[in-house]
């Protein structure tokens, strides 16, 4: 597992540790009553379809093993689902299908899964398996098509943009790269890199391993560094709107870039972690006061 947060002391005063992002930043601007916004999926989904808000097309939502296979029904209509429990946690449970036949289906890895398999999964979030024992929700949706800027920088898995969002300010941004290492997956102690990004203008900058910072990606050995992200404009407009419209005033904003449908919110977190300076080199509270002075 890398260590995101062993370098953050060669940094100066302005970069804030777990302590005063908690004491400082989460605690003062985030309600405890609203952090089911970000701690459930389901209902942060609604928030955001309610505010015409971008994010990824629900199919079925299971709560209870009644009725699964009716919702099953439903849902492997599709060609390829996504599989999430509604309070996962870096991405545990989630599981990404393509349908071989009307009885199988297959992982991007390979493996396969019959309907007694996909039904064992479904049953496990519901009960809680990957969201610390507590009754879940299964959500089946839209599986994301990765945008072929992503996809040419490394195809087995789907990057995410995170900005921290500050009393309705866009104040940092990075993208999570899956690697080899993570599985497919864009969390960074999983084995994925940071990489920064120019928020005024949507250029990728330097990766950071946990090690150190690279300008190409360390499996498929693209260079992403200069390169510029499409869609900009839209990204920090869905993003501006998503904090303006949330009750929480420190959080991140995790957007995908599909495809077919553009960016996209597919999560918000009340408790956005610190690494995300070690990727820009720099610290929040420097962030912020150049804000101020701009």
């Amino acid at each position: 597992m890398k260590d995101f947060f062993r370098k953050i002391a060669r940094f100066n005063k302005n970069v804030i540790g777990i302590n005063q992002r908690n004491l400082g930043f989460i605690y003062p601007n985030n309600e405890r009553k609203h952090f089911s916004l970000s701690d459930d999926k389901s209902i942060c989904k609604e928030h955001l379809h309610k505010h015409d808000i971008a994010t990824t097309p629900t199919y079925v939502i299971i709560e209870s093993l009644g009725g699964m296979q009716e919702k099953w029904i439903e849902a492997s209509k599709y060609d390829t689902i996504a599989i999430k429990p509604a309070k996962g946690r870096g991405g545990g449970g989630i599981l990404i299908l393509t349908k071989i036949d009307e009885s199988s289906w297959r992982t991007p890895s390979g493996k396969i899964h019959t309907q007694a398999s996909i039904f064992s999964h479904l049953a496990n979030i519901v009960f809680g398996v990957y969201s610390f024992g507590t009754q879940d929700k299964a959500i089946i949706e839209y599986c994301i098509v990765n945008h072929e800027l992503f996809q040419n920088i490394y195809p087995n898995g789907i990057p995410d943009i995170r900005i921290i969002a500050y009393q309705d300010q866009l104040i940092m941004g990075m993208i999570r790269i899956p690697t080899d290492e993570s599985d497919g997956k864009g969390n960074l102690h999983q084995g994925a890199i940071g990489v920064a990004v120019d928020l005024d203008k949507g250029v990728i900058g330097k990766g950071f391993t946990g090690e150190e910072y690279i300008s190409s990606h360390p499996d498929s050995g693209v260079k992403f560094e200069g390169l510029q992200i499409p869609y900009w404009d839209d990204i920090l407009a869905i993003a501006l709107r998503a904090a303006k419209s949330l009750p929480l005033k420190y959080l991140g904003l995790d957007i995908v870039i599909d495809q077919n449908l553009g960016p996209l919110i597919i999560e918000v977190n009340a408790r956005p972690g610190i690494e995300i300076q070690n990727v820009n080199q720099m610290g929040i509270l420097e962030r912020i006061d150049q804000l101020k002075k701009a």
